[in-house]
């Protein structure tokens, strides 16, 4: 039933169909939940509940019917959501990544106006540009079933990189179908064209909507599989998959979770330079990508904070026009406060925005930001005696503000050794 594009053989069809299955088993047994709570006279709202998508002028909204718990759940979660507010970062210790101090790749489709298919992809189908009620920035809609999604920028990656990007499925009844992200060595005959089979040569991910994690690799005529049924993807809501990769070693992380590590998941001496989506047998759920970004990982973060005296770090991750971080940060934030705490020096932390907006509001962000990061920090164990802020905004730019790329290059945090 996860028919896709290009894989054509028996090992892939076997993982595509163990899938299958475990999605028809979860389906009967909701069957059977459906029918007992019918015989009880219950209603089955999950069931029954009807989410879909408008499509117009180029703006999509999400849009859900109401739910007469809804309001009683939120006031029952609400004293929780309080309590977690403190914790946020903390709880996703499972992060355990770096992103290191060079941005290889970025793409948000902001160059690309809403409606068009983005000029740094190609398809054998059709997509389009656009934006959502629910979210910020510009999207990529995968809007043909069976059809690849393929970047056309060469890449020129390391051995140990992270991989970043963010999904909207935009129905509420997932019901099987996923998404495929595939790593590959392009062939040099198909430069410029659509290349089927392309997990053939590289490593893949396919996000389940239903059952989880599959990553496949074709590996000297054999195969390596590893899958997984945590942290699964939701409906309606920007769910952000982060993929480390280390030599062979594969981690994924979602949902505050790493949802695979698999030690020897990447074949030995290969050296991806492209990447791209493809979707299958979703059953409607076409979903919206953006924010795909690559950095390096692990960086010597000693030894740029306490012998170089300045770290730039692309690990702490915002809202969009907010100076609250996100959970993801955990790993870059915990390695930082270690080695300040170990060496006892003072340190000032210095935010940075690209040129977009009002520069007098990047400023006062990038100092909020800096506070929040100061924060952040001494909830780690750092003392705030060690620990000075301040913001730059955009003037003082490491790269041209002329690219999705470059733009990237300056939203930052400076860690500067006083």
């Amino acid at each position: 039933m996860l028919l896709s594009i290009g894989i054509g053989n028996t090992f892939a069809q076997s993982s595509l169909e163990r899938l299958g299955k475990r999605i028809v088993k979860r389906a009967g047994e909701q069957v059977e939940q459906r029918i007992e709570q019918k015989a009880e006279g219950g209603v089955d709202n999950a069931m029954n509940k009807a989410e879909g998508a408008i499509i117009s002028s180029g703006k999509e909204t999400i849009e859900n019917k109401d739910d007469s718990s809804a309001q009683e759940q939120v006031e029952s979660d609400s004293k929780d959501v309080q309590q977690q507010k403190q914790t946020a970062i903390q709880s996703f210790s499972q992060y355990d990544f770096v992103p290191g101090d060079k941005v290889l790749f970025f793409e948000d489709f902001s160059q690309d106006a809403i409606g068009d298919f983005p000029a740094l992809w190609t398809t054998n189908g059709s997509g389009e540009v656009k934006t959502l009620n629910i979210a910020e920035g510009k999207w990529l809609h995968l809007n043909v079933e069976e059809k690849i999604y393929q970047l056309m920028k060469d890449l020129v990656l390391p051995d140990n990189f992270i991989v970043e990007y963010d999904v909207i499925v935009p129905r509420g009844d997932i019901n099987g179908g996923g998404i495929w992200f595939t790593l590959y060595k392009a062939e040099e005959s198909n430069n410029g064209t659509i290349e089927s089979s392309i997990r053939s040569k590289g490593v893949s991910l396919y996000s389940d909507f239903e059952s989880g994690w599959l990553s496949i690799v074709y590996n000297d005529g054999g195969y390596i599989e590893g899958s997984s049924e945590i942290g699964k993807i939701k409906a309606n809501t920007v769910e952000h998959i982060i993929i480390w990769i280390q030599k062979r070693r594969l981690r994924v992380y979602h949902a505050g979770l790493k949802v695979l590590d698999l030690p020897t998941q990447v074949p030995v001496g290969l050296k991806p330079d492209r990447l791209a989506f493809d979707i299958s047998d979703n059953n409607g759920a076409l979903p919206f990508i953006s924010n795909i970004r690559i950095t390096t990982a692990s960086p010597d973060t000693r030894n740029k904070l306490l012998e170089e005296g300045k770290l730039v770090s692309y690990g702490i991750y915002f809202d969009i026009n907010s100076d609250k971080i996100k959970p993801e940060s955990h790993g870059t934030l915990n390695d930082i406060a270690k080695i300040i705490k170990e060496a006892n020096v003072k340190i000032q932390i210095v935010g940075h925005t690209d040129n977009s907006g009002n520069a007098d509001t990047n400023l006062e962000l990038s100092k909020r930001r800096a506070a929040s990061v100061k924060t952040e920090l001494s909830k780690l164990g750092v003392s705030a005696d060690l620990l000075s802020t301040d913001g730059a905004g955009a003037s003082k730019p490491i790269a041209p503000n002329d690219s999705p790329s470059n733009k990237a290059l300056n939203r930052r945090v400076e860690f500067i050794k006083l």
